[in-house]
């Protein structure tokens, strides 16, 4: 679902990405959220009631960081093109996502077979995204004219953009993972581990709103585009799907954390990404995005498949 989400985008006929992205922000951070919370979590707000300003904090401020990775995303993929973007990116985010509550939550707890395994697996899963993404630039480079070289400092400003989103983008994990004080008070309730797992949601999720909203609406006011909601079919459909897949996915995510046990925060978010890449990548071979590409650039793409479905396989193994 996290891999196909934005693929709805391409379906748009009249808005800009601004429009879009408002529903998909409202749809995706707040009112999906919430209705799974209410839906799901008995009790919902007595779980609240008892955690400090401390506990609702840290998932919050998490949340925002995250908020702020999803605009520099944006920025840095129209400064550096998808393929190195993404290549930064993902690989950061994937990587801190899965060692970082690895080890400040867990590390006690991974045996020594167990945490090679682990890092084995990190390491074929960050060969495999360096190589499909590699693919992928290639194939840019052979549909689309080479960008016009800019100042130096601009590129080596662009880089570090993305670098800098990458270190921020894993931080909706750490949102869910360091805010499990709210599942936790939701079990103690009565409700389900699984169900629980609902209870984070909100609060991270609502500071990741934040930045996004606020991108939105800088962006629909300098380029006046508001008028472009005049004409809401189908675009506004389009932009709804995207939020259900969006939030659809992170909330799978989250059942499936608590089924994997002590490490779902951490080995989960290295096969969630794993998954995410492989499906983007796949589905954009169905809609013939690699039509025409470099064979160079096709056998890249098949290896870098290869090597995250051994990923997945150590990833497994080390949670066993």
């Amino acid at each position: 679902m996290a891999g196909n989400c934005m693929l709805p985008m391409k379906f748009n006929r009249s808005w800009q990405w601004e429009n879009t992205w408002l529903v998909f922000s409202i749809v995706s951070l707040v009112f999906l959220p919430w209705t799974f919370a209410l839906c799901f979590v008995n009790h919902l707000f007595d779980a609240y009631r008892t955690l400090s300003l401390v506990q609702f904090a840290v998932p919050f401020l998490f949340g925002a960081g995250w908020g702020i990775a999803q605009v520099l995303f944006g920025i840095s993929v129209a400064r550096l093109g998808l393929g190195l973007a993404y290549a930064i990116i993902v690989g950061l985010g994937a990587l801190l996502g899965t060692l970082v509550p690895l080890f400040t939550q867990h590390r006690s707890q991974v045996g020594a077979t167990a945490l090679s395994e682990i890092l084995a697996g990190v390491a074929v899963m960050m060969i495999g995204i360096s190589l499909s993404t590699a693919g992928g630039q290639i194939r840019e480079r052979s549909q689309r004219p080479a960008p016009s070289s800019g100042p130096a400092n601009g590129y080596a400003t662009a880089v570090l953009l993305a670098i800098l989103c990458g270190l921020m983008a894993p931080m909706l994990n750490y949102s869910f993972a360091f805010g499990q004080d709210a599942a936790q008070q939701a079990e103690l309730l009565g409700n389900s581990a699984s169900s629980s797992a609902y209870a984070v949601w909100p609060i991270g999720l609502a500071g990741g709103f934040l930045p996004n909203i606020a991108y939105s609406l800088y962006l629909l006011r300098k380029k006046k585009s508001w008028k472009l909601f005049q004409a809401p079919a189908p675009d506004i459909f389009w932009s709804v799907l995207m939020g259900v897949l969006w939030m659809g996915a992170m909330a799978l995510y989250g059942m499936s954390a608590t089924y994997l046990g002590s490490f779902g925060t951490s080995i989960g978010w290295g096969m969630f990404q794993i998954f995410m890449i492989m499906t983007a990548a796949l589905s954009g071979v169905m809609m013939s995005e690699w039509k025409g590409a470099p064979r160079t650039a096709r056998f890249l793409l098949g290896l870098g498949l290869v090597c995250l479905t051994g990923a997945t396989t150590l990833l497994a193994m080390g949670n066993h």
